[in-house]
């Protein structure tokens, strides 16, 4: 995602930059006292990078060197548009990785845009005994999606609320997406998505239903690589099954 983010960057800039060429010598000659009025130096990427706005473009501790990001990819920019580099940005001061800080707020914004009652939730039988909820990207046939959900009573008795997404890795209109929309189409998604997990052929209505769909798109923006895949409270992407006792303590420890 983000090779393809920069390369995308790299043939708008140089476009840009090749136009800007072309433009530049008449203005300077029909203007050659002209005065920069640009309240926002931001204005300049925004003319280089066409579909971008000026809040696409943050502020770094950089001076001159600004974050453009597309869901959770992020690259950086000068702020004359001639240069773009991606690879993360750390404080050295205080160790924080400022590109992963972002890209967590990033994972967060996207997933508020998902109501809840669109995802197939299993928590504590006691709402009061939920400490911590972690969303999940899960794929019916993958066999440690099925590990994790076997398991669903540990994370649940530790106080661990979790909310699943559906992210079928062989794409759309194969097996494993329409056992999703199965799932999704069905009465009572907990049992059918349960029943699913142990193989079983869960056979439901057909309903019209663009939330596979949504998870999907919204797993490809985020940048998952496979399934499990867990976004923690935080906006931390974990990769993979993890134990419930390793992810209670995980979701315990001091932030980060």
């Amino acid at each position: 995602m983000k090779q393809v983010l920069l390369a995308r960057l790299v043939i708008c800039l140089g476009l840009a930059l090749a136009l800007g060429g072309l433009t530049g010598t008449a203005e300077a000659q029909s203007a050659p006292r002209a005065q920069s009025t640009k309240a926002d130096p931001r204005a300049e990427l925004v003319k280089r990078m066409p579909g971008s706005k000026l809040e696409d473009f943050r502020t770094t501790p950089l001076p001159g060197i600004y974050e453009y990001a597309r869901g959770a990819d992020i690259v950086y920019l000068s702020a004359d548009g001639k240069f773009a580099f991606d690879g993360d940005l750390y404080e050295l001061g205080t160790e924080k990785n400022l590109s992963e800080q972002r890209r967590r707020e990033a994972r967060l914004g996207m997933l508020a845009e998902v109501p809840e009652s669109q995802m197939v939730i299993f928590g504590p039988k006691d709402a009061k005994q939920t400490k911590h909820t972690i969303t999940v990207f899960t794929d019916i046939d993958c066999g440690y999606c099925r590990k994790l959900h076997t398991e669903m009573a540990q994370y649940n008795d530790l106080g661990i609320r979790v909310r699943y997404l559906f992210y079928p890795r062989t794409g759309p209109e194969t097996e494993s997406w329409q056992k999703a929309e199965s799932v999704v189409c069905a009465a009572n998604r907990n049992d059918a998505m349960t029943r699913a997990k142990r193989g079983e052929t869960v056979r439901s209505n057909k309903c019209k239903t663009a939330v596979v769909q949504r998870d999907f798109e919204l797993g490809q923006e985020i940048g998952l690589r496979g399934t499990p895949a867990l976004l923690l409270e935080d906006g931390e992407l974990v990769s993979g099954y993890v134990p419930a006792a390793m992810l209670i303590r995980r979701l315990e420890q001091p932030a980060r």
